[in-house]
């Protein structure tokens, strides 16, 4: 297993570039739909505007969410309980630590 820091430093720094890039990106479709008609129902690019402002918002959200989650993980990190399942307390496997570096859980319980 890599150094568990390093990994969620990297982790977080990306996940925080692709929530800036989201909220650009939302904050342009959300201007260029304020000059759009507001009338939805009849204009074609409105529609498309608002599924696609929705969409980014939701993305957005869960960017958030995964930038708290690593937070909290380096947080486990520092008070010695990063690896630890939050439900059983038993040791979260190397390998699913890899794959989700902010995991609380191990297989057995997020399973449940």
């Amino acid at each position: 297993m890599t150094d568990p820091s390093e990994v969620l430093t990297h982790l977080h720094q990306a996940t925080v570039e692709r929530l800036t890039a989201m909220t650009a990106e939302l904050d342009a479709v959300t201007a260029a739909a304020a000059g759009a008609n507001q009338d939805d129902e009849h204009d074609p690019e409105g529609s498309t505007l608002a599924f696609e402002r929705e969409q980014l918002a939701a993305l957005r959200e869960q960017a958030r969410h995964q930038v708290a989650e690593i937070e909290e993980a380096h947080d486990r990190l520092a008070r010695g309980r990063y690896g630890v399942c939050e439900r059983c307390g038993d040791p979260i496997a190397a390998e699913r630590l890899d794959a989700l570096p902010a995991t609380r859980y191990c297989v057995r319980c997020a399973a449940r």
